[in-house]
Order: structure tokens, then C-alpha cells, then sequence
């Protein structure tokens, strides 16, 4: 009895594979593309992964199928699933069913931060002595795995509102039905699959009908989407948390780039916190977590002396290398928004020398080109801009460049990229690269340029 995961490379579907292996379950999967940073998770717990979406790869021992959101109908082993009756669920749907009952289950949505969030959540709880399961939705450096199940009674799940399957086109996060819930932000994205800011909205509040009375709703208090969430019903007490607006959590900064500040709850000073992360965003994240840490029942200033010891999620910001002339950062960053405040907290943390932004339009609003008018605008902070403008790009990425308050170019490929970076940066730059993908290994193949 084997369990097949389509997908299985994926941070959320190989984090599905691990709590699988840890409960016993035999456990293989495919992918389109075996690669790291889960690939080399996934084998390390003695996971078979097997390169493509070919229906021999399921084989006579195969009893349950979990799909990929990624895939549709058309695709070969897909139909071989349809075709040879086999059963099959989704990774959100195996999680609600085998992981998740009987636990205080604590869901982190939004449309920004929320691997960031879930893992400090997990980490907060996970060193006040809680043991929590969690599923986060990328790689901790603050654990050995992306997924584990865990010995006590929280469970902490990274709430994705992207679909859930070709067959199940609600959000992922509405299986999940969480005792406590964080509304982190909410934005437009996803253009592939939702039409308007409207249609999120809905799926927010799907998932706001779900949290019991005897629960609690974190919400961001900054956030006129999120209030228009809970303007449509609302049964669950809610808390606040915000910097600049009244709320329950506030959080005063103490340094530019948001590595000190102090927290508030509900006007009583809790603790000041020094920390290793930058960035507005990264202060509404940590008020996240521990308004839910507090929610769950842990101490919250027990909880602050533990913010220095944080490490954060790979690709959030990572600091890849430092010379004597130039600094090198990895960042996810694939929306506007997020691309701002990645590049404002940067600006607050090193003031000095130029700021050089290398970006991968990836994520398929971009591909689209559903935020190309806020592109320019979101990299105003930067005085250097490289995109990466493949051609199968339907919008114009000169356009975009026209725009820009500093210098700009598009190159059609990574090595013509990589070159063009080499001959721009000058000692004193700071570079960041931002992408929800691999970017061809970009960020780290210039860093190891450096020598």
C-alpha cells in the first residue's frame, strides 16, 4: 500500500509527503522536475521521487493518489489516475483528514508573509514547550524540515487561498478549519484563477465562517480588504494588530528597518525585541505571531525574550553573501507590495551605497501582467533594476523600465542577466534578488561570482 504524491517537489505537497512518511504511511512521488531544496528533504527521509508525470510511474502498489494543484486534466498521469479508477484526494483534503483532527489547529493566510509568519509561530511555540505539528509552506532555518506532526496538542498550517485542485477549485485553507486564525493582509493576486480583488475577498470569508465561536480571528488592523472581509459576518472574537492604526497588538519601532521595537497590548508595554529581520512587513508578521502565540494559550513575554533567537524561512531576505564591497540577498518577493517593502527595509538597513534590484517576473499575475502598472512604482527604493524579461512575457518589460525613478534594463535570458549585473554593480551596492521560483540558481550562482 503505497501513497503517490503528484507534485511532490512542491513546499506544500512535499510537506503533505513528510507528515505522510512520519505517520508510517509507505510514501513516494513525481514531479516535473526533482529539484532542491525539497528534493534533497525529501530523500534525505528516504522519500522515492521519479522525474516526470508518466503514467508506469504509478505503480501496481500505488493505493492513493494526492494531485498537485498544478495539475489538470490532460496531464498523463492525471489521466491514468481517471482512467484506472484509482482514488485520489488533494494535499489540503489528506491533511484536514489524516493530520489535522482532534488538534488546535492555528492557520496563517494573507496574501504576504505567510511562510515568514507560520514559521515564527511554529518556532515561538515550539520553544515555549508546546511541541506543535506545522506544515509551512517553504524551508525553516529554525528546523530540520518543512513538515513535521509533533507530539502536542497545536498544529500550525501555513493557509494558502490559492485553489486546491483541478477537481476542488476552493481554497486550499477552507479544509483546514482553525481554532485560531491570522488575516495577515490581503491584496489581488493569483490573476490565473481569481477575476478580481472581490473574488479573494469571498474566499476570506469562507474561511472567517469556519473559525468557531469559542476561536479567535488576528486580523490586521492596517487593512481596509480585511475589514471588508469581516464587515460580512463574523462570529469569532477578533484582535487587532497593526504599527501606525489603533489596535489590540501595536508595535512601536524603535529603529528604521524594524530590527528593534517595542510591543504593546492593548496600551501595556510587553517588551521591546531586537532581531535579525528587516522591514515593516517583517513587524506586522512577528505582531502576528504572537497575538496567535498568546491566543493558543503561551506567555507573550515568555514569548518576545525568544524573537532574537529566530532565524526566519529560507529566501525571505536570506543574506547569501558579504565582501568587502558588495552585499548579496535572496528574498521570494513576486508582488508589488511585497517587492516594495523588501526593497524599503533594505533602504532602512543600509542607507549607504546603491541599491540593486534583480528581478524574475514568475508568479503568474506577473506573467500576466496583472501588476505591471505597479511594477515601477514598487522598486522607486532601488537605484538599479535588472529584470529578466523572457520572451514568452505578453507585456512590455521597456514600458516598465520608462518608468523607473533610476537606472533599468531587461535581459531575455540569465547569463545575458548575470552579465549585465557583473558589469553594473560597483563596491558599496547592495543587490537583492526577488522571485517566487529558482531563477535558474541566479542569486547564488553571482555570489559565488564574488569569490
Amino acid at each position: 500500500m503505497t501513497l503517490h504524491i503528484l507534485g511532490i517537489c512542491g513546499t506544500f505537497m512535499g510537506g503533505v509527503a513528510a507528515l505522510a512518511r512520519e505517520r508510517g504511511i509507505a510514501v513516494e512521488g513525481s514531479d516535473q522536475n526533482v529539484y532542491p531544496p525539497m528534493s534533497t528533504q525529501l530523500e534525505a527521509l528516504g522519500i522515492a521521487l521519479k522525474a516526470g508525470y508518466r503514467p508506469e510511474h504509478l505503480g501496481a502498489g500505488v493505493t492513493e493518489v494526492v494531485i498537485g494543484n498544478a495539475l489538470s486534466r490532460g496531464n498523463p498521469a492525471v489521466e491514468a489516475v481517471l482512467d484506472r479508477g484509482l482514488a485520489y484526494t488533494s494535499g489540503a483534503q489528506w491533511l484536514a483528514e489524516n493530520v489535522l483532527p482532534g488538534r488546535t489547529v492555528l492557520a496563517v493566510a494573507g496574501t504576504h508573509g505567510k511562510t515568514t509568519t507560520t514559521s515564527l509561530l511554529a518556532f515561538l511555540i515550539d520553544r515555549l514547550g508546546g511541541a506543535p505539528g506545522f506544515l509551512i509552506g517553504g524551508v525553516s532555518a529554525d528546523f530540520e524540515a518543512s513538515a513535521r506532526l509533533g507530539s502536542g496538542e497545536c498544529f500550525v498550517v501555513e493557509a494558502d487561498e490559492y485553489d486546491t485542485a483541478f477537481f476542488d477549485k476552493r481554497s486550499k485553507f477552507v479544509h483546514y478549519r482553525p481554532k485560531i486564525a491570522i488575516l495577515n493582509n490581503l491584496e489581488f493576486d493569483h490573476a490565473d484563477i481569481f477575476p478580481d480583488l472581490a473574488a479573494i475577498e469571498r474566499q476570506f470569508h469562507h474561511l472567517v465562517r469556519t473559525v468557531p465561536g469559542s476561536g479567535r480571528l488576528l486580523v490586521n488592523a492596517e487593512d481596509e480588504n480585511l475589514a471588508r472581509v469581516l464587515a460580512q459576518g463574523c462570529w469569532t472574537p477578533v484582535e487587532t494588530f497593526g504599527i501606525d492604526a489603533p489596535a489590540d497588538w501595536q508595535a512601536r519601532l524603535d529603529a528604521p528597518d524594524g530590527s528593534i521595537f517595542t510591543v504593546l497590548r492593548r496600551g501595556e508595554v510587553l517588551g521591546q525585541v531586537r532581531w535579525s529581520m528587516a522591514g515593516r512587513h517583517s513587524v506586522m508578521n512577528a505582531l502576528a505571531a504572537l497575538a496567535a502565540t498568546a491566543a493558543a494559550g503561551f506567555d507573550p513575554r515568555a514569548a518576545l525574550a525568544l524573537f532574537p533567537q529566530f532565524r526566519g524561512a529560507r529566501r525571505r531576505l536570506e543574506l547569501l553573501a558579504v565582501t568587502s564591497a558588495l552585499r548579496v540577498y535572496d528574498d521570494f518577493a513576486h508582488h508589488p507590495t511585497a517587492i516594495r517593502t523588501t526593497l524599503d527595509g533594505l533602504r532602512a538597513r543600509h542607507p549607504q551605497g546603491r541599491l540593486v534590484a534583480v528581478l524574475e517576473p514568475r508568479s503568474n499575475s506577473m506573467r500576466l501582467g496583472a501588476h505591471a502598472d505597479a511594477l515601477a512604482p514598487s522598486l522607486d527604493p532601488a537605484d538599479a533594476v535588472v529584470f529578466l524579461a523572457r520572451p514568452e512575457i505578453p507585456w512590455d518589460a521597456r514600458r516598465v523600465i520608462g518608468a523607473l525613478r533610476g537606472e533599468g534594463h531587461a535581459e531575455a535570458d540569465v547569463e545575458a542577466l548575470l552579465a549585465r549585473l557583473a558589469a553594473l554593480v560597483r563596491p558599496g551596492d547592495t543587490v537583492v534578488f526577488m522571485s517566487n521560483g529558482g531563477f535558474e540558481g541566479a542569486p547564488h550562482r553571482f555570489a559565488r561570482s564574488l569569490g
